[in-house]
């Protein structure tokens, strides 16, 4: 697919997504668990209460999404972000990131981060990111 068919991509914040859009984007990207019912309570309320919420769409289609959490104050983090495979490579996620960021700092947020997958680093260095030295993020288990 070249960048031509990507004409009127829309990168905006959204309140609402469907659970069937969003279970798409979340098996693609590899984290969708097959316990999970099929018809998940947490995803009516996963793009209302994220403090951001970015979709990416050609048309109506939700080709991308990605979220941040924040007290909208000070601090947030980036998590989920996703392109659809037939759509990746093409600097999707990139905007989705940049507008993620760009909306927390209207917000007046000065601390963003997140929690990158092994082998995605770099990705997110490009954009500004840059590794927490002497930091290790946990993980409750209980």
């Amino acid at each position: 697919m070249s960048d031509q068919q990507l004409t009127g991509l829309v990168i905006k914040t959204i309140k609402f997504a469907s659970k069937k859009d969003l279970i798409r984007l979340y098996t693609q990207a590899g984290w969708w668990d097959t316990s999970y019912d099929k018809d998940p309570e947490f995803l009516n309320h996963i793009v209302e209460d994220s403090a951001v919420f970015i979709g990416a769409f050609l048309g109506k289609k939700i080709i991308g999404m990605g979220r941040a959490l924040s007290d909208l104050a000070s601090d947030a983090y980036i998590q989920d972000v996703a392109v659809l495979k037939e759509y990746r490579g093409k600097g999707i996620g990139r905007q989705i990131i940049q507008a993620l960021i760009s909306k927390l700092k209207e917000n007046g947020v000065d601390w963003i981060g997140l929690v990158a997958q092994p082998g995605t680093s770099y990705f997110y260095e490009k954009l500004g990111f840059e590794v927490l030295k002497d930091h290790v993020p946990l993980k409750y288990k209980g």
